[in-house]
């Protein structure tokens, strides 16, 4: 998440379940957010552990697809409304319905708008086109719905923060427009995506069990491979140094710092890139306006350490080019107009980003930099280099120690594929003079998987063709049942007399079904 939090303590393999306040103590923002991680797990895993790995209420199941064909225009699905469970994750395919307004005809008159035709009502559901979080393209091929059959619409699932440069309303305006904004939020994300047919190398005439054990294979494959490491090292040149810091410290920051690093570009490592921040990307700037490479800010920064200057890479970023996950080349700020709280940008962005305002375009700092810097190698020897940049982001080298700044180094593991969002965070301290992460008993840094994105996937619809839509949704009926007129005791009662009293009538019944018998054998005249 990019929010201004200190660090992120929560650790399942721990399995605290509750976060204890203690009187006249600190309160921190991690404890906070621990305590909200623990009831968002325990609550999710029991979800999943009931439900399975998705479903949805029987009656009210979400997401049902239906296939709206073209025909001069472009394939759609509609995307019917409802509740649907992925992993544990509620998700509500429900289309808000616009509120009604106060008709003040008095009103309209002075305006002069009594004449004004009336706002088209929005469609009940959402499509595969307007969707909330797709921020589907019609003009980008790559966005369109396959048009060989059979292909599988599914769900893409995760979680993202958004802060008040998204949604300007989390702000309490009455702090006032110097104060900075107070708690971020975490946003559930979904998607219906298409997944061309070939991809899961079915054969011809697969069964609904076949496509969702397909799918899950498929859905595995998608989960982070790449591995990172973090540790501190005292810089050669410490010594320096004004003695800000503990002479023997390692890490040589002035300030406690919440690095980030996160990939930019995915693929192999010799595609990949990455980019870092020491305020876990959470000092952002949001966009009043663009003319060309010059960007119109809200605001330039509450502080020295906070602010934009001359040579800072930013990201040009907004609701849509968050939601798709495609990354765009990073941007150096090339002129910093003061009074005027605007920026010139090296070039200008692409046309995909930061046209809409409603969608909260803004510009979010990163701290890494081009230039000389000192790495060691997988021996463990240091060598001289030069931060290779491209498109604004820094090449990821595998197998060595690529430091940050202030004596922070990280290592990727070798031979290893990169997703773009895939994120770490490493908290460095000034009490320590060290970064913190976790250790073997030689104190060794240990290789860890991502913090997040984790995306959690389900099977929605085998698409066949024009109004053939094999469902592949679960649903799951309610636990609850009447309450019995009586209890367990009186009705177990009532069942062992009703029982005792079936018995006997069995049993009156085959005797005088045996004494009928011998009367006849009796009766029966001899021959």
């Amino acid at each position: 998440m990019h929010a201004d939090i200190s660090r992120i303590t929560f650790r399942p393999d721990r399995h605290y379940s509750a976060v204890i306040a203690q009187q006249g103590r600190v309160q921190l923002d991690a404890d906070a957010n621990e305590q909200a991680a623990i009831q968002l797990v325990q609550a999710r895993t029991t979800v999943a552990d009931l439900i399975g790995q998705h479903g949805g209420p029987r009656g009210a199941t979400g997401f049902a697809l239906g296939f709206v064909g073209g025909g001069r225009e472009l394939d759609d699905l509609s995307i019917g409304g409802g509740r649907y469970y992925v992993d544990g994750i509620l998700l509500d395919a429900a289309r808000p319905q616009p509120g009604v307004p106060v008709v003040d005809d008095g009103h309209a008159a002075e305006d002069g708008d009594t004449d004004a035709p009336a706002e088209a009502q929005p469609p009940a559901t959402w499509t595969y086109w307007d969707q909330p979080d797709g921020h589907r393209d019609p003009e980008r091929p790559g966005d369109r719905l396959p048009t060989q059959f059979p292909y599988l619409a599914y769900l893409k699932v995760w979680e993202r923060s958004v802060t008040a440069a998204e949604d300007p309303l989390l702000r309490e305006v009455a702090l006032g427009s110097a104060m900075p904004d107070t708690a971020a939020r975490l946003k559930v994300v979904w998607q219906v995506l298409p997944l061309a047919g070939s991809q899961l190398e079915l054969e011809d005439g697969a069964t609904k069990d076949q496509v969702r054990a397909a799918f899950a294979k498929w859905a595995a494959a998608q989960g982070p491979t790449a591995r990172m490491a973090a540790r501190s090292e005292r810089p050669e040149h410490a010594d320096e140094d004004p003695c800000l810091v503990k002479p023997d410290a390692r890490y040589r920051g002035q300030e406690n710092q919440m690095y980030r690093v996160e990939i930019h570009e995915g693929g192999a490592a010799k595609d990949a890139t990455f980019k870092w921040s020491r305020e876990n990307g959470s000092v952002t700037f949001p966009v009043d306006e663009l003319d060309g490479t010059w960007a119109e800010l809200a605001s330039l920064g509450s502080d020295d350490k906070l602010d934009l200057n001359v040579g800072d890479l930013v990201e040009f970023v907004d609701t849509a080019y968050t939601s798709r996950g495609e990354p765009l080349p990073l941007l150096r700020v090339e002129e910093v107009d003061l009074p005027g709280r605007r920026v010139r940008l090296s070039g200008e962005p692409d046309p995909s980003v930061g046209r809409r305002p409603g969608l909260h375009p803004f510009l979010r700092r990163w701290d890494h930099r081009s230039g000389s810097s000192r790495h060691t190698s997988g021996s463990g020897r240091t060598k001289q280099g030069a931060s290779k940049l491209r498109n604004g982001a820094v090449r990821i080298e595998e197998g060595g120690w690529l430091p940050l700044e202030d004596g922070v180094l990280i290592h990727f593991e070798p031979g290893r594929t990169y997703r773009p969002g895939d994120f770490w965070t490493v908290p460095a301290r000034t009490a320590t003079g060290n970064v913190e992460w976790p250790t073997d008993a030689a104190r060794r840094p240990l290789l860890q998987a991502p913090a997040g994105i984790q995306a959690h996937y389900a099977p929605l619809a085998w698409v066949l063709g024009e109004g053939s839509v094999a469902d592949l949704r679960m649903t799951f009926g309610p636990l609850a049942a009447v309450i019995p007129a009586a209890d367990e005791e009186a009705l177990a009662a009532e069942a062992s007399a009703e029982a005792e009293a079936a018995a006997a009538e069995t049993a009156a019944a085959a005797g005088s079904g045996a004494q009928t018998a011998g009367q006849d054998d009796e009766g029966q005249p001899e021959n």
